[in-house]
């Protein structure tokens, strides 16, 4: 890629970045766009988690990791301290693949 790409590139998320505290207080939404805002957030959320969790190379990434998002999302909602939350999901993940779930 050439270097005035990069830089194009480089200066336009500069920009993205800057346009957020910049516009602030000079875009004013009602409460049902702020409501939409919010909705849109989780669902991007909710699709990144499910295509990430479920998915590798294309495929099916197997049952193991699902299980583990599944455990780190319970605690998650129980409200576990995120370090016991990660290593818990990892270790579900990691022990059922010892064990040949995949």
């Amino acid at each position: 890629m050439p270097l005035s790409a990069i830089l194009v590139l480089a200066l336009g998320t500069y920009a993205f970045r800057l346009a957020g505290p910049a516009l602030r207080d000079r875009l004013t939404l009602d409460d049902r766009a702020h409501r939409l805002v919010a909705v849109a957030a989780a669902v991007l959320l909710v699709g990144l988690v499910a295509t990430s969790s479920l998915t590798e190379d294309g495929g099916f990434a197997g049952w193991a990791r699902p299980a583990g998002v599944l455990v780190g999302g319970v605690l998650a909602l129980r409200r576990v301290p995120f370090p016991l939350i990660v290593v818990a999901a990892a270790g579900t993940t990691a022990c059922l693949r010892l064990l040949g779930v995949g």
